[in-house]
C-alpha cells in the first residue's frame, strides 16, 4: 500500500503561499504559508497540525484495535494530540485520550493506551518523545 499527498509552493518562505492536496481528496489545494505555520489568526494548515492530526488518528484506532484483541468495544475514544516545539525542532507529542469503554478498568485502559502509544504506525515512524494521559468516562 502507498499513500500519497502534494504539496506545492510559490514564493520566498516568509512571503510565499502553498496549498496541500492528498490522494483521497479530503485536502484539496488547502493553503499552507509561513504565516499559517507561526503567526496565530491565519487561516490555513501546517506540517505540524497535520502530524498530530495523523497521530491522534492513527493512535486512537490503535487503542480501538487493542481494545477489540481484548474482547472490549469503546462507545467512544476522543484523541488530542499536542506537538511541543522548540524553534523548528519538534522536541515531543502528548496524546490525550479520553473513552468510554464498557466494562473495563482504568489499569486495563492504561495499559492498553500506553501500548497504542508505542506501536501505532505513526509513533513507530517518529524518533521523537511521546507521551500520552488517558482519561476513562
Amino acid at each position: 500500500m502507498i499513500r500519497t499527498a502534494k504539496a506545492h509552493w510559490s514564493g520566498n518562505l516568509k512571503e510565499g503561499k502553498g496549498n496541500l492536496s492528498t490522494q483521497s481528496g479530503i485536502l484539496e489545494t488547502t493553503n499552507y504559508s509561513f504565516k499559517t505555520r507561526f503567526d496565530e489568526g491565519e487561516v490555513g494548515t501546517n506540517p505540524e497540525e497535520l502530524l498530530a492530526a495523523a497521530h491522534a488518528g492513527c493512535f486512537t484506532m490503535a487503542v480501538s484495535s487493542m481494545l477489540n484483541q481484548k474482547g472490549f468495544t469503546a462507545t467512544n475514544l476522543d484523541t488530542d494530540a499536542k506537538i511541543s516545539m522548540e524553534g523548528s525542532i519538534i522536541t515531543g507529542i502528548h496524546l490525550s485520550i479520553t473513552g468510554q469503554v464498557p466494562e473495563i478498568t482504568s489499569e486495563e485502559f492504561a495499559t492498553i493506551t500506553k501500548d497504542a502509544e508505542k506501536n501505532c504506525i505513526i509513533s513507530k515512524a517518529l524518533s521523537i518523545t511521546i507521551t500520552s494521559e488517558v482519561h476513562l468516562i
